[in-house]
């Protein structure tokens, strides 16, 4: 993991621990506070598990136990791009294993998993109600229909495109003595 990644995960610790000092040690406590959590950070860690488990009393494999029953809750960090496949019915007769299987290929990880510079997460669903697109994708929010495998390929290519502009422009922006940005041209 990165220096940046390590920062992060250490401030969102510190902020876990600053607020399970504020709750109750009963377990009645836990299911609101694995929900706190997981609303702040869109996920809950192993660490804040082990947080989680110690303010309250539990194991970590009790607190695991919990919020793996319950399907609310992610364990991994979310991608800043979220991709959603679906699996509805008309999706999963139209080939929405396969579409899956092209982004699990793609990124080179697996449902549920971020990529480790936690750019992009893929997650299935079991329906988001455009069935006559099927099969459909949701990539941060917004829906793509009739996907086939080389539509997958294209997405990916706009998010390379996308860097690629990014990465050129700040290559194109200096600051000058006074901190001002200028632009080359």
């Amino acid at each position: 993991m990165d220096d940046n990644l390590e920062l992060i995960e250490k401030e969102m610790l510190d902020d876990i621990s600053s607020f399970l000092e504020h709750v109750e040690p009963e377990r009645s406590s836990l299911i609101p506070v694995l929900q706190k959590i997981q609303a702040k950070y869109s996920y809950l860690s192993s660490d804040a598990i082990k947080l989680i488990g110690k303010r309250l009393d539990l194991t970590s494999s009790e607190v695991y136990g919990v919020a793996t029953f319950y399907n609310q809750f992610r364990f991994n960090p979310p991608g800043k791009h979220r991709i959603k496949v679906c699996m509805g019915t008309a999706c999963h007769v139209k080939g929405g294993d396969i579409i899956l299987e092209n982004f699990e290929r793609k990124l080179n990880i697996k449902t549920g998993e971020t990529t480790r510079d936690r750019e992009f997460s893929i997650d299935k669903v079991a329906c988001i109600g455009c069935c006559a697109l099927a099969p459909a994708v949701v990539v941060d929010e917004k829906i793509h229909g009739y996907v086939a495998p080389s539509k997958v390929e294209g997405i990916m290519l706009g998010f390379e495109i996308e860097k690629e502009m990014n990465e050129r422009k700040e290559r194109s922006s200096t600051e000058n003595s006074d901190g001002e940005i200028i632009e080359r041209q």
